[in-house]
């Protein structure tokens, strides 16, 4: 990439892959290939379709998409992005309750739909008092350019929303600038080319999806996305789609391993193997590069407030694992910069703990419409600068010593990768139960949990309404697998909630 090309906005990066790399293929979804040619054209389509409803233009705005993955939903981030506006991802498979509420408070004016799931979008925006115009995504392509707007670093990329300890999702708005910092730093750090096959496993409401797409897109490189069947025999799909850069949270590898499906040498055409979202155990790590014996395999960690991924560290075989058997974190990506510190936001000495706390161009202002949770989270830095709290508990390293992740400081918890907040849990569960309640993660996984586990102090509730209640607000991975009704809720010293009790009973058992 040229020096002019640095810190340009993510339709620029696609469009110049596209001028060079027309016949190539940039897009494997549902069963077709487009190049980069078609790719271009059926997102300049739906960027008409945006630059005809309002001509004259109301500034950078966000637009949401709701759709799948697939051909539809890919050129419809890429048109938001072409007319100069930032998209909001909304999910398919989330409760209507939940995108209504995130759709609602991302002041949406325009929401494109892919043809399956338009009736559940009327469904989702009836009765809402500002209603967005709803525009199903067409797949005519348009071959007259669409003339990107004067954006600058602070348009709009993307505004997605997390797991929020206040019983609402928080939502975190991604500069361009965010994302530009994040790339650059990407395109030193791993030598991607047209040739690459990149896989494309994450929904587009997890930021991690944004990697897949934008650097790949960047360097004319194919982004792979597996068909149902696939989802389900992952070793097949890197053999069947050819696939050379892997990119997952650690629990898709994990699901391989209990399949023995990771035998040596069988991901010969993987050079790059890329995991993030949670804790890496090492033993996984060198269990998957002996499988891919080619293939560097990395560990990567950034929270959404940093852009997708701030820090890496490059893995191998057979050497010393961080704290309590994980890969560890790594150093900063490219301009990110790093501190552990103490409750005073002092740093700590080397070879002490800390939380983590980022500074750089990667990280964001603040939370969306939240300056109290702005507030709690980002700080200014030891030497001027914003950063960002992280909550994540580390090891300041010493000279030439990576950073060693230990765990959280607060209940925060990761499921498949998906950052889950118990308090949201918890507060929605109180809600609809009329009762105090507390959730844990549970069965614990080596990186995090694999569901959760509800106490709730009423012994006369209905668990199936209570369920049923549940799911019509939470995603399915934050739903309890089990509701456990009692008649009180465990205290400890201090008068509090008691979870590590009721982590003990469900390990006694």
């Amino acid at each position: 990439m040229t020096a002019a090309d640095r810190h340009a906005p993510l339709a620029a990066r696609f469009l110049r892959s596209a001028e060079l790399f027309p016949d190539r293929p940039a897009l494997e979804a549902a069963g077709s290939t487009l190049t980069y040619g078609e790719l271009r054209r059926r997102a300049q389509g739906v960027a008409r379709l945006l630059l005809a409803r309002d001509p004259a233009g109301a500034g950078p705005e966000l637009t949401a998409v709701f759709a799948s993955r697939s051909v539809d939903a890919f050129a419809g981030i890429l048109g938001i992005l072409l007319r100069g506006h930032g998209y909001v991802p909304l999910n398919p498979r989330f409760p209507a309750l939940r995108n209504r509420d995130m759709l609602e408070r991302a002041r949406c004016r325009v929401l494109l739909v892919d043809p399956e799931h338009l009736d559940a979008a009327r469904e989702m925006t009836e009765g809402l008092a500002k209603p967005p115009a709803l525009l199903p995504i067409h797949a005519e392509e348009s071959e007259e350019d669409v003339v990107l707007p004067a954006g600058g670093p602070d348009t709009p990329a993307y505004l997605l929303f997390t797991s929020g300890s206040t019983g609402r999702p928080k939502g975190v708005l991604v500069r361009q600038a965010n994302v530009a910092a994040f790339l650059d730093g990407i395109a030193a750090r791993y030598d991607l080319d047209e040739t690459d096959r990149l896989s494309q496993l994450f929904d587009l409401t997890f930021d991690l999806s944004a990697f897949d797409m934008f650097a790949a897109w960047q360097h004319g490189a194919c982004v792979c996305c597996p068909g149902a069947g696939q989802l389900l025999r992952p070793a097949d799909f890197v053999r069947e789609a050819g696939l050379t850069v892997w990119f997952s949270v650690p629990s898709a590898a994990m699901f391989l391993e209990r399949l023995g499906g990771l035998r040596a040498d069988m991901f010969p055409t993987l050079r790059l193997s890329l995991f993030c979202g949670e804790a890496l155990p090492a033993e996984l790590a060198d269990a998957w590069a002996a499988a891919a014996p080619n293939s560097t395999v990395e560990n990567l960690y950034g929270p959404t407030e940093a852009t997708i991924a701030c820090t890496a560290h490059r893995w191998e075989r057979n050497a010393r694992p961080g704290a309590n058997g994980f890969v560890p974190i790594g150093d900063p990506i490219g301009a990110t910069v790093t501190q552990v510190v103490d409750e005073q936001l002092d740093e700590v000495a080397p070879g002490e703990p800390g939380q983590l706390l980022l500074g750089g161009p990667q990280v964001v202002e603040g939370y969306w419409d939240d300056p109290a949770a702005t507030a709690r989270s980002f700080v200014t830095m030891q030497g001027d600068g914003r950063g960002y709290l992280t909550g994540d508990r580390v090891v300041r390293p010493k000279a030439g010593a990576p950073l060693e992740y230990l765990g959280r400081l607060d209940s925060q918890i990761k499921i498949l990768g998906h950052r889950v907040e118990l308090e949201e849990v918890e507060a929605v569960l109180r809600e609809e139960a009329h009762a105090d309640a507390i959730a844990v993660g549970w069965p614990l996984t080596p990186s995090g949990a694999a569901g959760i586990v509800a106490f709730v102090a009423d012994t006369s509730l209905d668990k199936i309404g209570l369920r049923r209640a549940l799911s019509a607000r939470l995603p399915d991975y934050m739903v309890p697998r089990e509701l456990r009704l009692v008649r009180e809720l465990p205290l400890n010293a201090n008068g509090k909630r008691d979870r590590k009790a009721l982590l003990s009973i469900l390990q006694a058992e």
